[in-house]
């Protein structure tokens, strides 16, 4: 099975040492983003409903440059600040995301890392990969050797 790294300049950049996606056959794994401007970097509203909507398009975009789309993702894992937000959230959350609807978890977290974070979601999505135009396959990542 082939795998490759996924990465989009419309999604929420990498705030540590993680990629923001993997494609390994016909899964396509996202990190956990939240509401983060892929332009600015800065944190996006103030409410749980534009933060959620600001999670999902930054999924959105990191699945699009893979060629997935919300209509593919499976499963969905949710951190919420406080779990209070809940029906809030989910409001949202039925609006951007069809039935069948993928399965999820949604649990409570400390996002205290990003102060003002509501939210974070990662997900997994299946789409089947298409073969590239050229007939080539593309390369994998080398791996950096540690330093001594």
């Amino acid at each position: 099975m082939a795998k490759h790294v996924i990465q989009s300049k419309h999604g929420a950049p990498p705030q540590g040492a993680y990629s923001q996606g993997w494609r390994a056959g016909d899964f396509v794994f996202v990190t956990g983003t939240g509401p983060i401007d892929p332009v600015s970097g800065k944190l996006v509203g103030d409410t749980i409903e534009q933060q959620t909507e600001q999670t999902i398009d930054n999924l959105a975009a990191i699945l699009k440059s893979d060629g997935a789309s919300l209509s593919d993702v499976v499963k969905m894992t949710v951190h919420l600040s406080d779990t209070s937000l809940f029906s809030r959230y989910n409001q949202v959350y039925a609006r951007r995301f069809s039935r069948p609807y993928p399965v999820r978890t949604t649990v409570g977290s400390d996002l205290g890392h990003s102060p003002g974070m509501l939210i974070e979601m990662d997900c997994i999505a299946y789409s089947v990969q298409k073969k590239q135009a050229s007939g080539r396959k593309r390369q994998r990542p080398k791996a950096r050797e540690k330093s001594k």
